[in-house]
């Protein structure tokens, strides 16, 4: 059994047409991101290596930061569909360090690019900051589903003995974990990077997450 979502209608043409778009820019902009550096390249050398105008870039995304960090965004719906699979009856702790696995697969499977991509976001400011801000929106994607394993979600939740919470509200259980688990991940991703690569990045997740609490992964 698994906590499922509602159904929601497949999108239309034109949704599917702008996602592949998106998509599409979002490639091209990455490679001249990890190739001249994030700060070097203008919004008008994406525009023309993606073939369309300034303009039409600014349609899909509302700034040269937002190619990167709506592309982080769809990480986090990923996890969160990930998340939303597991066994209804799962350790919320091994619920999430299983749905993270889509991160770690990605970066065992394009290394180069992977490493690339965190040595933009550690070593450009901006971005560095905004990446903080990005954990917190994964945290905000992921917690409805802890809450519910933990029992504290909704006004007719009772997990913690402190009576339930308003729709759409939360205990304090549910980020605290979805927080340090994150946190976890954050860790092993940075401890990756500062190995070159080198280290095995699911053994460097699983070390990080014992580490807050033990488990069987």
């Amino acid at each position: 059994m698994s906590i499922e979502s509602s159904a929601v209608p497949a999108p239309g043409l034109r949704e599917r047409t702008r996602r592949a778009v998106r998509a599409e820019l979002t490639a091209v902009a990455l490679d001249l991101f990890l190739q001249r550096g994030f700060e070097a390249t203008t919004v008008d050398e994406i525009a023309a290596a993606a073939g369309i105008s300034r303009r039409s870039l600014f349609r899909y995304f509302a700034s040269k930061e937002a190619i990167i960090f709506d592309n982080l965004q769809d990480v986090g719906e990923t996890l969160a569909e990930a998340l939303a699979k597991r066994p209804y009856d799962e350790d919320a702790w091994v619920a999430l360090r299983r749905s993270f696995e889509v991160v770690t697969a990605y970066n065992v499977d394009n290394p180069e690019r992977t490493l690339a991509f965190w040595r933009m976001l550690e070593e450009t400011a901006s971005l560095k900051a905004r990446h903080f801000q990005q954990l917190m929106s994964w945290q905000q994607l992921l917690v409805p589903d802890i809450s519910v394993r933990l029992g504290e979600a909704g006004p007719a939740a009772n997990g913690n003995g402190s009576g339930g919470y308003p729709d759409g509200e939360y205990g304090p259980r549910a980020p605290a974990v979805v927080g340090a688990a994150l946190a976890c991940l954050d860790a092993a991703n940075h401890a990756w990077l500062r190995s070159q690569g080198r280290a095995d990045v699911v053994q460097l997740l699983d070390e990080a997450m014992r580490a807050v609490r033990p488990a069987q992964f």
